[in-house]
């Protein structure tokens, strides 16, 4: 524990500035929100890249979204197998004691993880394939969306294709859940899935009845 530091100073003085502002101009939401707990309506399964501002996308404000992310916004089919998944358990407690009313994958462009996926699948990233690495064997869940768009001849396409299908894999995934199938028979819940193009400012939404990403 010898090793755990400080706060760098940049970041010290980042909190003051917002507590003197930001905190300031929000008290009464936000002794609110920590007094009666929170009540999201919607989850939002996100990638861990950096650049993916799930809050600044939408506008949201504290209280608004109950936010899990992981490398390349993946759920992993249902497996209670009594070992440790934060993924599940994140999605469990949403959906069973939030009650939230939406569960939102949000994918999006230039995706190391999926690019990860891509390489591994093809056979160049042995390193990925070691049982021994942790990102290798997450991107595993990926494998039947790169099943499908393999054989996809334009690099860049086939990369966006794939980075779409991580958010069409996962919603498959989240079907397999006993939880989420009963938020959706009984409580009205519905599930969405979004890629965004961080460049371009842009966000396609998934429709399942035609297989297909279209703009908003």
């Amino acid at each position: 524990m010898h090793r755990v530091r400080p706060l760098p100073q940049y970041l010290v003085q980042r909190f003051h500035g917002w507590r003197a502002t930001g905190y300031v101009e929000n008290r009464v939401w936000l002794r609110r929100l920590a007094e009666d707990g929170q009540r999201p309506r919607a989850m939002v399964i996100a990638c861990c890249d950096s650049r993916v501002h799930v809050t600044s996308i939408f506008g949201a404000d504290e209280g608004e979204f109950f936010i899990h992310r992981n490398i390349a916004n993946l759920v992993p089919p249902c497996k209670p197998d009594g070992e440790h998944h934060g993924t599940s358990a994140a999605i469990e407690f949403a959906v069973s004691e939030l009650k939230v009313a939406h569960l939102i994958v949000l994918g999006h462009s230039g995706c190391g993880g999926v690019k990860g996926c891509q390489e591994m699948c093809s056979g160049h990233a042995p390193q990925l394939e070691a049982t021994s690495s942790f990102v290798g064997r997450w991107m595993d869940i990926l494998r039947p969306g790169y099943e499908r768009v393999k054989d996809v001849a334009d690099p860049s396409a086939r990369l966006a294709a794939l980075e779409k299908q991580a958010v069409v894999v996962s919603l498959e995934n989240l079907l397999t859940y006993p939880f989420v199938q009963k938020g959706l028979d009984e409580f009205d819940m519905s599930l969405h899935g979004l890629w965004v193009d961080i460049g371009a400012g842009r966000l396609e939404q998934y429709d399942a009845r035609t297989g297909t990403f279209s703009p908003l």
